[in-house]
């Protein structure tokens, strides 16, 4: 899968001197970024995670023989095909072959069954990719033919990428079309000689960052990351403590419609197509984790330099590019301060990632990339590949390597902009990332449709997501039994699990049967009293059993209860019992001197139960129905006098 962002500017010649043939010196040094790519395949020497899988699908006569010697032309040309990386006491060099010879595998398929072919060729193309190199010996490209019949055949490159990038195939396969087009025709091709090679750049680059120029580039970043915190991404799974490097893809094609939008947005702010992209992608980032500085590493040619422009190596460098973002902005709003924080980092790029991290040292984390978890690039169109005689078709070739947790590749074709991703899978579940995928095309969606919308407004989701968050999670309307009272529904329980624990006070239980009874007998004694439907009965009782008793045996009377909180000031529950007219008062014998009444009965639960429990453990026949009242509750009055509001069984039940 193509990893690398193609910068959005060709080579420019910077104001400092011009890079020249210089090597003279028997072990070379080996450039920042091919020195941290090599340090890595120390860790793991037979890991395919750096290997560059390029696959074309050639329609036409081909002639393998110019194919082959178009080829080796090339690995004579560029050093870099013909270089091995040795260590001498963990210090290592680029030795440098005088000439080597390229073989093309070839593989035929032209007796498999059509019904298997694409199979085999899938499985090939796999098992080819993730052939891993040996850094010491190997020819660090390798070049196999699937020749499928006369007319048809898949012409395969796997590079390592410590000699390669997404730039130098280009190179590669330009150089390869003007090659292939003269030696099959029986002419010479003389290509423009090449000013210098790459290990001419890698010494320059050893040379001329000196501490000077890397203080001033690092005043800048130091700035920039200061106050750093990595990007918070909700996963899947748990982070493995060792990063493994597994992974998978996705991809989805966006609308002409979108991608003509956005190149339109873009024109009219006054900015390129990858900021807008950008500023969107971080719009995502920040709707899925809630922070509000979002970090994105993205990928840039490194090639400043007009002698780099047609050499094949490794260039790349990484940018770190952070945006501080809030729901409040705008998207165009944001997309101004995306621009600014792109020109900064740009402005800035001559100190390489590599070098970056060695002078910062950021804390050491096996489970995840220092700085940078997520990355993102747009891929320009680039033109068609023409051979001589040939129709050619690039084919994408799946990825089971992850580097980052998540990477975001935008490739902008002639149909159009398509997305791919390639994801961590010990992170993240494909549904998730195809998801993702999905919200990001949406996001793009809405940003065209309205650039001055608040990031916070800009939806993201798709109309099923749409339907399920407004109508189907808000169908919360239940079945309930409505014509039933509360001591009804308990009274059934008790009937289903009477042997089963209902109330725990301390070292105090009662079983559902126990419960029923005892509230039953309370119930019968208050019916002699006089409850029935609607009539209020203050209860006042310390947290205990009794207290649960006490409200089912209101309810099974028929009557409504009125909680009195035994921390009332004496006034306030005067008021409350006169206030309800409650014929009975339900309390405990300490607490009885609380209250001064003359119309009001009062049961005490513990010094009248020798009484109560006189009664039949039945209850008596039901004469509420669900409109009766259950409680009646009294307000704080901090306004004015207490009101009682009075709750009928259904709004208890429902």
């Amino acid at each position: 899968m193509p990893t690398f962002l193609e910068s959005e500017t060709r080579p420019i010649q910077t104001a400092t001197e011009s890079l020249v043939e210089t090597k003279d010196a028997e072990k070379l040094p080996l450039s920042f970024a091919q020195q941290r790519l090599w340090f890595f395949n120390e860790l793991a020497p037979k890991n395919p995670l750096y290997n560059i899988p390029t696959a074309l699908r050639l329609f036409g006569s081909l002639n393998v023989p110019a194919l082959e010697e178009s080829l080796n032309t090339i690995l004579a040309r560029h050093e870099s095909l013909r270089t091995n990386f040795i260590s001498d006491s963990g210090t290592p060099s680029q030795v440098i072959r005088p000439s080597a010879e390229l073989k093309v595998s070839i593989f035929d398929l032209g007796d498999s069954p059509m019904e298997r072919r694409d199979e085999k060729i899938k499985a090939l193309l796999q098992t080819e990719s993730e052939k891993p190199f040996d850094l010491t010996r190997d020819l660090l490209i390798r070049v196999a033919l699937i020749r499928i019949n006369a007319g048809e055949h898949i012409l395969f490159f796997n590079l390592h990428h410590i000699i390669s990038d997404e730039w130098s195939m280009r190179v590669l396969l330009r150089e390869l079309a003007e090659l292939y087009k003269n030696l099959s025709q029986g002419s010479s091709c003389d290509l423009a000689e090449l000013p210098i090679q790459y290990a001419d750049y890698a010494l320059w680059q050893r040379e001329c960052l000196t501490r000077e120029v890397v203080e001033e580039q690092l005043r800048y970043w130091k700035d920039q990351l200061g106050d750093f915190s990595p990007l918070d991404l909700p996963t899947d799974c748990k982070r493995p403590s060792i990063q493994t490097y597994d992974g998978a893809s996705h991809s989805l094609k966006l609308p002409k419609g979108i991608s003509d939008g956005l190149s339109e947005l873009s024109r009219k702010n006054g900015t390129t197509l990858f900021n807008t992209l950008l500023a969107a992608f971080k719009v995502l980032l920040h709707r899925y984790t809630g922070q509000e500085t979002i970090t994105v590493g993205s990928p840039i040619s490194g090639r400043d330099k007009i002698e780099t422009e047609n050499l094949i190596g490794f260039f790349v460098n990484t940018l770190i590019l952070r945006t501080p973002i809030s729901g409040e902005l705008t998207f165009r709003e944001l997309l101004e301060g995306v621009r600014g924080v792109t020109m900064g980092a740009f402005a800035h790029q001559e100190l390489p990632f590599e070098k970056l991290i060695e002078e910062l040292q950021p804390e050491r984390n096996a489970g995840q990339t220092s700085f940078i978890q997520t990355m993102f690039s747009l891929q320009n169109a680039s033109a068609p590949l023409q051979l001589a005689g040939l129709e050619t078709e690039f084919m994408d070739v799946e990825s089971n390597t992850a580097k980052f947790d998540l990477t975001f590749v935008v490739r902008e074709k002639h149909e159009g902009l398509s997305l791919l991703t390639e994801y961590n899978t010990d992170l993240f579940e494909s549904a998730t990332i195809q998801r993702m995928l999905s919200h990001y095309a949406h996001l793009l969606e809405a940003i065209v449709e309205n650039p001055d919308a608040e990031i916070a407004r800009l939806n993201i989701l798709t109309k099923e997501e749409v339907q399920q968050l407004i109508v189907e999670w808000n169908r919360t309307e239940t079945e309930f039994p409505r014509e039933k009272c509360v001591h009804e529904l308990f009274q059934a329980q008790a009937a289903k699990t009477p042997h089963a624990t209902a109330v725990v006070f301390g070292e105090r239980q009662l079983t559902y049967r126990e419960l029923d009874e005892r509230s039953s007998q309370l119930a019968n004694h208050l019916r002699t009293l006089g409850v029935g439907p609607d009539v209020l009965v203050g209860i006042c009782v310390e947290r205990s059993p009794e207290m649960i008793i006490g409200f089912l045996g209101i309810l099974k009377a028929g009557g409504a209860y009125v909680p009195l909180d035994v921390d009332y000031p004496a006034e306030r529950l005067a008021f409350m019992i006169e206030d309800a007219q409650s014929p009975v008062l339900l309390t405990q014998t300490k607490l009885a001197s609380r209250f001064s009444v003359s119309k009001t009965r009062m049961l005490c639960l513990d010094a009248d139960w020798p009484l109560i429990a006189q009664e039949e453990k039945t209850a008596p026949p039901n004469t509420a129905n669900s409109e009766h009242f259950a409680y009646v509750i009294y307000t704080s009055g901090s306004t004015g006098k207490p009101k009682g509001v009075a709750v009928p069984h259904r709004a208890i039940n429902r």
